[in-house]
């Protein structure tokens, strides 16, 4: 991805400021996510064809993860070995979300389709922000 396209997408051409967004970003929608999941296993359960155990727990682990995200995105200039680890996070979680689909989980319809966009959502992420910590460190050499 070039730095035009992540600035087209960020809507600023500065580097550190791509980063902050696209962090921003998924701190509000993982933490959407975990709220639903929090406030809704029960339904979503249903709906998915997952335990609302397993969404309560999801959720839990969610609303940290955006928290650490979202903090992480309210620095001047959020530090590489953070993001990367939070790049790493989402790429584990794109695949382990695949990966739950095929061997352990045994979904719904709609479950599985929201498996999926989930895993691509998160995936989208993890390249978007790393294009953008790249981007920032050549800009910085």
């Amino acid at each position: 991805m070039s730095v035009t396209q992540l600035a087209a997408l960020a809507r600023s051409a500065e580097p550190q400021s791509m980063l902050r967004r696209f962090l921003a970003l998924d701190a509000v929608v993982t933490g959407a996510n975990a709220i639903a999941y929090l406030a809704l296993s029960g339904p979503l359960g249903r709906l998915l064809g997952v335990g609302s155990g397993l969404l309560l727990e999801l959720g839990a682990f969610l609303l940290v993860f955006a928290g650490a995200v979202g903090w992480l995105a309210s620095r001047a200039r959020p530090g590489a070995l953070p993001v990367q680890a939070v790049v790493e996070v989402n790429c584990a979680w794109a695949v382990l979300s695949f990966v739950a689909l095929v061997v352990w989980l045994t979904p719904t319809m709609a479950g599985a389709v929201w498996g999926v966009l989930q895993a691509v959502t998160v995936g989208g992420f993890a390249l978007l922000q790393y294009a953008a910590l790249k981007a920032r460190q050549e800009t910085s050499v």
